[in-house]
């Protein structure tokens, strides 16, 4: 009887570990190349944190590490979901040239983000609203332009998967997915740029995030940002809960979605 459990539980891993190895074989080279993109920055963020933990500098009250991990993070996670999103909407587009294309825009402004943040963060300065002189105020719109080349993958993707030909009816799932993509764009541009123009107060916000409940647009940005995670998942309950009811139930939550972003938005101006 007890030998039952640790069987159950190496029958489960063996399970998971070859349907694992399945997902992996499916994917095309550009997919496979942004997940293993996503791992690189998963460890930068691990070995950056352990760095940080004897690097005491400051930048405005906030560790000068923070920043960039915070990016780190964030681009493990947005090159992650563009590969989900694609087997949510159940799309062929990544094994399309034009999805290698949207690979290198991602990959290329990301990088580039937390290169010079990091870059900034080694040298205690700066990168965001740094316009001391010339090259940091270039630099800081070059960021601007970078951050929506990053997002602007996203809308690229969502055209492509509209495209798709398909029979009868569009999948909810598919559907959510696309709804997210343009969300992503949309939403975080604006409030990209408003971050442009509006630095959040100095020192610690909040714990892990670092937000203020005053006068800081980054909530409202992560609203706009995870659009990319949040309806696309809506979508899957809505196809699994609602039936017949499942793309009025994706719409509605996707313009509820909308409203909060908004009142954020407007919350923090």
């Amino acid at each position: 009887m007890c030998l039952e459990v640790p069987i159950k539980v190496d029958i489960y891993f063996m399970t998971l570990l070859l349907a694992s190895k399945l997902v992996w074989q499916s994917m095309s080279g550009a997919s496979k190349f942004l997940i293993s993109y996503g791992v690189l920055m998963l460890m930068a963020l691990m070995l950056t944190y352990l760095w940080s933990l004897n690097d005491h500098r400051l930048i405005r009250d906030v560790g000068v590490w923070v920043k960039p991990m915070k990016f780190m993070a964030a681009t493990f996670v947005f090159a992650s979901t563009t590969v989900w999103v694609l087997k949510v909407a159940n799309s062929n587009v990544e094994h399309s040239q034009v999805f290698v294309w949207i690979t290198a825009l991602l990959i290329s402004t990301s990088l580039f983000e937390v290169a010079y943040i990091s870059f900034q963060a080694s040298q205690g300065a700066a990168s965001h609203y740094n316009v001391s002189d010339p090259f940091h105020a270039f630099m800081f719109g070059l960021m601007a332009i970078a951050a929506v080349g990053l997002t602007a993958s996203q809308a690229w993707l969502a055209w492509e998967i509209w495209k798709e030909p398909r029979g009868a009816g569009m999948p909810v799932e598919t559907l959510g997915v696309i709804i997210g993509l343009v969300l992503t764009f949309v939403l975080s541009t604006i409030t990209g740029f408003m971050l442009g123009g509006n630095q959040s107060p100095a020192g610690q916000g909040l714990p892990i995030f670092g937000w203020h409940f005053y006068n800081d647009i980054r909530p409202a940005h992560f609203l706009g940002v995870h659009a990319q995670q949040l309806i696309p998942l809506w979508g899957l309950i809505a196809a699994k809960f609602m039936g017949a009811f499942a793309h009025s139930g994706l719409i509605a939550g996707s313009l509820a979605y909308v409203v909060v972003w908004g009142i954020s938005t407007g919350l923090s101006i």
